[in-house]
């Protein structure tokens, strides 16, 4: 079930985001930027989801923040028991979903660019690149997805989703 994150679901979010990322940190020389964000904050503004399994364990989660122009998917991460099962595409199909139901004709994502196996997923999902840079600390590959009606590829979520923000 993909839900809204709630207070209680922090220490499951961190710990995901932690494992997740634990590998890249010694390909980039430190900790990625989705490991050092601060999740109570995320989770008050309502910019967090979760991906929960019928045993009410969390596998999986996305942080989407509204631009004024686009919506940013800011994080995804998964499980590494859980990886390799389409939940990281359920997410981004989610994300998709909801860029469009907010109204945005774009969805925009950034990865570090040592992450090149994230971007050739993005860039297969039908993202394109933009450009590159340094921001916050990290050289980062960002790319965009058109939204709607227009865009060449589009996905329809399999499960319903239990709560929207």
């Amino acid at each position: 079930m993909l839900r809204t994150a709630r207070p209680k679901d922090r220490a499951a979010v961190e710990a995901i985001v932690n494992a997740a990322y634990s590998t890249y940190v010694e390909r980039i020389g430190k900790p990625p930027g989705p490991m050092l964000d601060d999740y109570a904050g995320l989770i008050a503004a309502g910019a967090v989801s979760v991906l929960e399994e019928p045993n009410c364990v969390i596998a999986a989660l996305i942080v989407l923040l509204p631009k004024s122009d686009h919506l940013l998917l800011d994080n995804i991460a998964v499980h590494p028991d859980r990886q390799g099962r389409g939940l990281g595409r359920r997410l981004i199909a989610f994300a998709e979903s909801e860029a469009q139901r907010r109204g945005y004709a774009e969805l925009r994502l950034y990865a570090h660019e040592r992450m090149t196996e994230n971007i050739a997923l993005y860039t297969r999902l039908g993202f394109r690149e933009t450009g590159r840079g340094h921001d916050a600390g990290y050289d980062r590959v960002f790319m965009t997805k058109p939204i709607g009606a227009g865009s060449r590829w589009r996905i329809i979520l399999s499960t319903p989703v239990a709560e929207r923000f």
